[in-house]
Parts: C-alpha cells; structure tokens; sequence
C-alpha cells in the first residue's frame, strides 16, 4: 500500500501509525494512507526560518522571480503525471487543467512581477518624504522579508492551485513555507512536491509538506510566521481565534467558502447573447470540478419576469451533463472528492430542501457513465428554486459545497444588490448585461460586500476567465463571511510577506540604504562619463554636469516645425492675457529634447539603447533668454538575466533627468531608461 510521505527537516518523513486511509474519488479503491504522527512542528518551523529563510532573504527579487519561472518551467514539463493522479480525486481534465496548470501559470505571474521590484533583496516603498526645511533630513520607507515561515493550510478541492497560488507569492518575497494540504487529497500534492524537491531549484528548507494533521502547529508559531488557511469558515475562524495567534500578533490570512451570487441584468433579456451567455457560466459554474469550488455561483439572481426562462434554460443544460468517469468519452462532470463529501453536501441540501424547492436533480436517482455511484464519490447537479429569498433566508446562510446553487428572483437592480449583500461577504459576484450604466450602478453599490466582480457581455465573453477564477494579478478574498483576507494580487499579495519599516536620515544615507539616488545626497561628478561606462562600473549617485544652452525663439519656432506642436503658448505672443505665462514659452518637449542633446555621449559606448521615460514633469516656465544645463545622475540600476546563450548580459539603468536654469531652479524633471552592456561583453 502506498505511504503518502510528508517532507520535513530535509528528509521525507513516513509518520507512525495510521492517521488516515485515502480513497479514489471513482472506483471508491483504497490508495494510499498518510501519518503525520512524530513530527516535530517547533524543528520545521525553525528549520524554515534558518535553513530555507536566510537563503532566500539574501536573494534579491530577480534571483527569486527568475527561480519561480525556472520551477514553473520544470514543472509544466511533468504536468502529465499530474493529471494522471488528479484523475483520483474526481476531476475531469478541464477540472484537473484549472488545478494544475492554473497552478503553475500562478509560478509564471509572479516571476513576471519581479520587474516590478528592485534588484535588491528588499523592497523600496513610495518616494521620500523631505522632513526638514534645507533638505538635509529625509524620510523613506524600505520593505524587508520576515524572518518567519509561511504556513499554509490548504482545502482539498485545489490541492496544487492551493499550494502553488500560495507559495509563489512569499517565495518572491523571500519568505519559506510549509504547507498542509488537505488529508482528503494530498496525495497529489505529494506528487509534485517530491519533483520540486528532486529538482533542487528551491534552497534546501524553503519548502516542507505536512501529509496528515498539523494539530498543534500553531502552539509554535512566532510574530515573524505568517499563517493562512483556506477551507470552510467554521474552521478558520477557530484558528483565527487560537490565543497564540492573539498573544503574537501573528498575521493570519482567512479565505473561507463563501455564498457567491451571479445576477442578470435587467436589459440581458431573452434573446440577447448575454442571456445565454449568463445560463452558459452559470452551469459550468455548477459542473466543473463537480461545484467545489470556493468561488463556485450558490445564488443565481435573475429579474422576476424571467425566472421560468431561466430556470428551464439552466435545467435543460444539466440535463445533458453526463456524470462519471472522467476518463470515459462523453463525461463532462466527475466525482466530489470523497465519501464523506458527498454526505456532507447531502445534509445540506437536505436542509435547504426545507425551505425551497428542487426543480431539477435527485439524490438518489440519477445515473453514471463508466462507475458505480454507490462506490464512488458521485452527486447529481441539484438547482432550487426560491421564490421569497427575503423571507427564505437559508439560502443566504447555508453551503451545499458540490454542484448546487438557488435560482431567487429579484425587483429591482436595487433589489438585486440587497439579495447579493445578503450572503453576508463573498469572494465573487457576476453580473451579466450588455449595459455599461447597468453593470456600473450594480459594481459600485455591491463592491463592499464582494472580494471581486465580473462583469460580462458579449465584447468580452471570448476571453473571459470567468465567474469562478481568480487571476494571479488581482487579489483574491472577500469580506465578511469569505473571511476578510486577501491573497495573491500581484505586487500586493507580496507586500503581504514584508515588514514596512520607516527610515530616516540624511538623503545620501537612505540613497545608500534604498539604493535608489535621493535628492539632496551627494552627487560625485562621473569621471568618465556615464555613457562610457558598463553596468558594473556606474555608482548610484554620480553624476555628469552637462554645458549649458540658452534657449532661442528660433529654438522654439524650429522645434513648432519638427513636431507640429503649434500650441497659442509656444507661438502666439497675442494670446497670453489671462494665462500663467509671461511670454512665449518653450516647448516642454523641447527641454527634454535639448536636454539629452545635453547629457548624451555620442560616441559608441556600452549604452544600447534608451527605452522609455518615466515620471516626466515641467515645473517651471523657459522662456527665450533663459539659460539651462542638466544634472545626470545614476538613480537605479536593475539587473537583467540573460535570455539565451547568445544574448548580450546586460542590466537597466535608471537616469534622473534634472533640467535647471541660470537660477539654479530645476525647471523640468524625468527618469530615462537605458539598456546597458556588463563588462563581459565589453
């Protein structure tokens, strides 16, 4: 019999005895068992923080982003032993393709957001805040990784999206992680954790897996742990309330199964493609991965006049779903994920059944392709009908977690937010409707009691990702009853895994800290000029002082001629009654254009190029007589891998681009991008 292992201190770790036995989902088979019994959860926690820990704060968030895609790269070319095990747990190859690709896409994401983080082990937030009247006192604020563990109790319907959306984000932030997936079905988990580990692309330590209970670990977690846990809201909230994570102030990440709602809009009516495009989502919402998802739709909100429509449109569709095994041709919903689950979703809807009615499904009859339904985890899609949801109040209170949801009619738009709200907190919402006005009174009046709102039509249901899936870049949570937290969300979700610290002090100082030039520090000349040197050999803060141009109204009347800029400012002295200026003025434009005439070395140099310019400002008129001259200062340097062989090694370099008159007054202000060459390609 397979021994489903947990990974921990380095080693994998078989646990005494049995905890317990895991079952395939479709033939009902005994697979496997797992014990967790005898580990020590006070070691793991502090091997994470020693071993795994210091390796990955030392990293800066290229190395780190660069190691996710490199792990999601290795992993996607063993995707196949994956589905293959997925099949297990229930799930059809869309339900496993959500799982296990939606997981490792989570990888890619966030190494593509390591472009937005500096080439340091730590994160630099915001901009300077001057605290002193000459400018010799600053304040800033820079993000470091705790120096803690990240733990993950994870549910048993996503048992590598759980994993992957989770770890991705605190191992870009430098942080290490342990992690427990549910005992249901860890044994895919499992799976891909041994090929993580085999791999070695991760630092020894920075990931460990508990296969079994993790009772108890909480009783040693410390004020630099992070914990978050994703399953049912009872659940979360008895950890959440654990005095330890009280007494330590331990940050604790609640995403709970919520009651989420999808409503029709008002002008979606029969015949509109967004009419069957809202029966369309609803049923894949209700089917795939047989209704246990998190985000899964529970209440179907539709106007009053069209709840028959609805309803038959919807029973129609499930009517044709083919329930069995996923691996038999014509399946297109699988099994729930064990025994127990399908008892537990049974009382539910048994309890639901009190208060309204079933208009489509039954519990003990139904039929299944390929299986035995007695001995697999089987359930039939089940759609209620309610026809007071004001009155009716389960359905806003109570979660069948499989493929069953309450179609509830409405009066109103207005009517339409109350009953949405009256889930008590969401992690998502839908509306459908081809009309923007109605989508923007119903997002903006339901968007505090939702983590996330689709809205849908026919412009954009080709690529849609749909009701039911939370995308890396945006965060994903709920209020209320969804648990009041957030995950992933791009640069956010990593913000979550730093401390923000205040820093104070002379700005050459925080330059040195931060890495990034801060105005009033030291500025040393560059010798030679910054365009003559590599990636390695330029300093943060030096500086060219560039000669000085007295700007012409032929300056200005050519530059009108090159661009077509024939604003009344630059060329019509006539019309400047009642304006700011006091003449003609040059172009904004043209400053920054004389001012790289300026700073630029024209010479072939290891600049390759210049790609973009970032917070440009003109803050101060120039008119024809004033005399201008440019402070070129080394503001940031990123690293950049190599992308082939053949590649040139190369980094980004950050330019301030400071324009001053003859007053000394800074009249214009930019950031240039520029490619340069390291000295190995010199």
């Amino acid at each position: 019999m397979q021994r489903y292992q947990s990974y921990a201190l380095g080693q994998w770790f078989d646990g005494e005895g049995v905890e317990a036995n895991l079952y395939n989902a479709i033939t009902g088979d005994k697979i496997g068992e797992i014990s967790s019994q005898g580990l020590d959860y006070s070691a793991m926690l502090e091997y994470g923080r020693k071993t795994g820990g210091r390796v990955l704060r030392k990293m800066t968030f290229q190395e780190r982003g660069r190691m996710l895609k490199a792990l999601a790269m290795h992993l996607l070319a063993n995707k196949e032993k994956y589905y293959q095990v997925s099949a297990w747990t229930g799930a059809t190859r869309v339900d496993s393709w959500i799982d296990i690709e939606g997981g490792i896409g989570n990888l890619f994401a966030n190494a593509s957001l390591r472009r937005q983080f500096p080439d340091l082990p730590y994160y630099v937030d915001g901009v300077a805040a001057p605290l002193s009247k000459n400018g010799t006192f600053i304040g800033h604020h820079i993000m470091v990784p705790k120096e803690g563990v990240a733990v993950h109790i994870n549910a048993f319907n996503f048992p590598i999206w759980g994993m992957l959306e989770k770890i991705a984000v605190n191992f870009l932030a430098g942080v290490p992680a342990i992690v427990k997936p549910s005992g249901v079905t860890c044994y895919l988990t499992e799976v891909m954790v041994r090929d993580i580990i085999d791999a070695k692309i991760l630092p020894e330590g920075a990931l460990q897996l508990i296969c079994g209970s993790a009772r108890g670990i909480i009783d040693h977690v410390t004020s630099e742990d992070v914990v978050t846990f994703t399953g049912s809201a009872s659940t979360g909230l008895l950890l959440k309330s654990n005095p330890r994570i009280a007494q330590h102030n331990i940050s604790f990440n609640l995403e709970a199964d919520s009651l989420n709602a999808t409503i029709l809009g008002e002008k979606a009516v029969l015949g509109t493609e967004e009419f069957n495009l809202f029966v369309k989502e609803t049923v894949k919402e209700i089917t795939v991965k047989a209704g246990q998802k998190c985000t899964a739709v529970r209440r179907i909100i539709v106007p009053e006049n069209l709840v028959d429509e609805v309803q038959r449109a919807i029973a129609d569709r499930l009517s044709t779903t083919v329930v069995g095994d996923p691996s038999v041709e014509g399946v297109r919903m699988g099994a729930l994920a064990s025994r127990s689950q399908v008892e537990s979703v049974r009382a539910s809807v048994e309890q639901l059944a009190l208060s309204q009615e079933i208009v489509f499904g039954d519990l003990d009859h139904f039929d299944v392709l390929g299986a035995d339904r007695q001995k697999g985890a089987f359930f039939s899609p089940v759609l209620f009908r309610n026809n007071d949801p004001f009155n009716k109040t389960d359905v806003h209170n109570i979660e069948a977690f499989g493929p069953v949801a309450t179609i509830m009619p409405y009066k109103s738009l207005d009517e339409a937010i109350e009953l949405a709200k009256m889930g008590k907190g969401s992690l998502v919402s839908s509306i459908v409707t081809p009309c923007n006005k109605e989508a923007r009174e119903y997002v903006v009046n339901a968007a505090s009691m939702h983590g996330r709102i689709l809205v849908l039509n026919k412009d954009c249901a080709k690529e849609s990702t749909g009701h039911g899936s939370p995308m890396p870049l945006l965060t994903h949570g709920g209020p209320g009853r969804a648990g009041g937290g957030e995950e992933m969300g791009g640069k956010r979700g990593v913000l979550h895994y730093l401390q923000r610290t205040a820093i104070q002090g002379h700005p050459t100082t925080i330059t040195e800290i931060t890495q990034q030039f801060q105005v009033g520090a030291a500025m040393p000349e560059a010798n030679p000029h910054v365009f003559r040197k590599h990636f390695e050999e330029l300093v943060i803060g030096e500086t060219v002082f560039t000669h000085k141009h007295t700007v012409t109204d032929a300056d200005i009347v050519n530059f009108a001629n090159v661009s077509g800029d024939n604003f009344y400012a630059h060329m019509d002295a006539t019309s400047l009654e009642g304006t700011i200026f006091e003449g003609r003025v040059a172009h904004g434009y043209f400053i920054l254009s004389k001012a790289a005439g300026l700073f630029v070395d024209p010479k072939k140099g290891p600049v390759l190029l210049n790609y973009g310019i970032d917070e440009a400002r003109f803050v101060k008129p120039v008119y024809p007589g004033a005399t201008i001259g440019v402070r070129f200062t080394v503001k940031e340097k990123i690293d950049q891998e190599k992308r082939s062989d053949d590649d040139i090694a190369k980094g980004i370099v950050k330019f301030l681009v400071d324009v001053y008159d003859e007053t000394g007054e800074t009249v214009a202000l930019a950031t240039i991008l520029t490619m340069v060459k390291k000295l190995d390609q010199a």
